[in-house]
């Protein structure tokens, strides 16, 4: 009688069937996934967030001085007055100061309505040039219209929500329908998402 040898293991061939198979699993996950999408929108959640909370310190300051920051700062005659869409960079807004750019403190940090870490944010540390990082702020004529936060959307989702589209200097909104077909090259064919909506 002769005795069997039974080999354990799997055969190379085995191995890089499932190996294969694992491979395709990962892309399937992956592209249904999407990560680029998920950054984009992770960054307009937090574009809108700082947008949000910039008009929240805007609306405090005004209740409080019964002035915008862009008055106090000489930008503005008054409170009726417009004001055109500007990077919120600007001094007007109140995050960064005249004197030394953004290394100082604009007047809504100074009288306590946004925190010094606010200048941190990715729209002020963006070059001036790069439209697509920017946040743009301005209020209509008369005290009683809103101020208006506005920014260019990264993600795909949020570009099919965006109607509205601004020129820099000018204080009102466009509206359009043609997002879709935009080529976000450059901040005159880009639509835009403002709060308030």
């Amino acid at each position: 009688m002769t005795a069997r040898k039974f080999s354990l293991g799997f055969t190379l061939v085995e191995l890089l069937i499932v190996i294969a198979l694992l491979g395709v699993l990962a892309a399937a996950v992956l592209a249904a996934i999407n990560p680029l999408e998920q950054a984009n929108r992770a960054r307009d959640t937090r574009m809108r967030s700082d947008a949000s909370q910039l008009l929240a310190a805007i609306d405090r300051y005004f209740v409080a001085r019964d002035q915008f920051p862009w008055v106090t700062s000489g930008d503005v005659a008054n409170n009726d007055s417009a004001y055109g869409f500007i990077n919120a960079k600007d001094d007007g807004v109140g995050i960064c100061s005249t004197a030394n750019g953004c290394s100082d403190d604009g007047n809504l940090i100074t009288n306590n309505e946004l925190k010094t870490e606010f200048r941190n944010r990715d729209f002020i540390k963006a070059a001036d040039s790069d439209f697509a990082n920017l946040l743009y702020i301005a209020k209509g004529t008369g005290a009683s219209s809103p101020v208006y936060a506005c920014f260019i959307p990264a993600s795909k989702s949020e570009r099919a929500k965006a109607t509205r589209t601004i020129s820099l200097g000018s204080p009102t909104l466009g509206t359009v329908t043609d997002c879709a077909t935009r080529t976000y090259d450059s901040l005159g064919n880009s639509c835009l998402s403002c709060l308030p909506q």
